[in-house]
């Protein structure tokens, strides 16, 4: 899955990218700095694999990852074509979630005045900026796709006869500039035609939301005014927000071990916030982490929160979710209280399950299968 990062131009989300896989040098300081969308792997930091290693000696330790892409910068108008409106809407259609990166610091650090696209820095402002080209693009959609739905839908086919209720009823949703996740939660998608429907749409307003406030230097808590009003922006949309000073992270992106903790310690952190941002993304996405274990490699896996135990076999191997017989599974506080897999199977905690076994996070599972 991936998480695009988007944002108004000049709000910091190239340097927040380059930050999260360090990537290298800092974007250039003028609109349009990303032309093409530049895709990394960001690392999920996961105590778990500490506390497995603590217990299970291993030769190799794999941590798990996700896809990240910095899609160009986005100014109104783009549902029209203006700026890279265009390039925006087509590469944010592709990703499965969005983080935006949303300026709240008045100038940068050492004083330089980073000129803002509406020359003043309004978070709540940028935000509807970028919520509105969205709901705009997709009105453009459905609008543009409703009188193809109705001819279709006199064959009387239960898939396009769903196709044109599912636009019927979004229509309205969208004029009235409400996002389509609003659509979503609150309306009855309960016929898997009409969800299948929706899916195929494509449409970019029902994409969950990560509000990241890029913060001044002497506000890395996000405490001041302007993060404040996104946080109250996004508890009235359910969504979250993770405040990051994307110029700090970059410095502490380059440095490791004590030297990054004595960092921390200096700012008052206890990691660097780009640790909550991934966990942040990871968990935007529905995913969580199961983990493989022994002598050659402790391994953490990427899976969709509710998936079963031979999907999650499959995503070692698919052979292993064809041939599936059963799996063997503890938790990690499993482990912690009682040290060794082998204690964990005498005490009657190591489980056998089956495949209607549905994956809990933290799960240590062993595979059986037979192809």
């Amino acid at each position: 899955m991936d998480a695009g990062i988007v944002g108004l131009p000049n709000v910091g989300k190239s340097t927040l990218f380059n930050a999260l896989t360090k990537a290298g040098a800092l974007a250039a300081n003028y609109p349009f700095a990303t032309i093409e969308p530049n895709v990394g792997i960001v690392t999920i930091p996961d105590p778990n694999l500490d506390t497995i290693t603590d217990h299970i000696e291993t030769q190799k330790v794999i941590p798990a990852n996700l896809r990240l892409v910095d899609i160009a910068g986005l100014v109104a108008g783009a549902s029209q074509g203006e700026g890279m409106g265009n390039a925006f809407l087509s590469h944010i259609r592709e990703v499965d979630a969005i983080c935006h990166v949303v300026r709240c610091f008045e100038k940068a650090p050492g004083g330089e005045d980073i000129t803002h696209v509406s020359g003043k820095v309004d978070p709540i402002s940028d935000i509807e900026t970028i919520e509105t080209e969205l709901i705009l693009a997709d009105l453009q959609t459905v609008e543009n796709a409703i009188p193809k739905a109705e001819r279709a839908a006199r064959s009387r086919d239960p898939e396009a006869m769903a196709r044109l209720s599912v636009l019927q009823a979004l229509a309205p949703v969208l004029g009235e500039g409400t996002p389509a996740r609003s659509f979503v939660e609150g309306h009855e998608l309960d016929d898997p035609e009409k969800r299948k429907a929706f899916k195929g749409l494509g449409i970019l307003s029902a994409k969950r939301v990560l509000y990241i406030a890029n913060v001044d230097e002497d506000d890395v808590l996000g405490e001041g005014p302007h993060a404040s009003a996104v946080r109250e922006r996004a508890a009235s949309e359910g969504m979250s927000v993770v405040p990051v000073c994307a110029k700090i992270e970059s410095e502490l992106a380059e440095i490791e071990g004590d030297d990054q903790m004595e960092m921390l310690e200096s700012l008052g952190l206890s990691e660097p916030a780009l640790h909550s941002v991934a966990r942040a993304i990871y968990g935007l996405l529905g995913l969580q982490s199961f983990y493989t274990a022994g002598p050659k490699e402790v391994r953490a896996w990427t899976v969709a929160t509710g998936a079963t135990a031979p999907q999650a076999a499959g995503t070692i191997h698919t052979d292993f979710q064809r041939g599936f017989i059963r799996a063997e599974v503890y938790g990690v506080p499993d482990l912690v209280e009682l040290k060794t897999e082998k204690a964990i199977k005498e005490a009657g905690r190591m489980r056998v399950e089956g495949k209607e076994y549905v994956m809990r996070d933290a799960d240590v599972c062993h595979f059986l299968f037979n192809v």
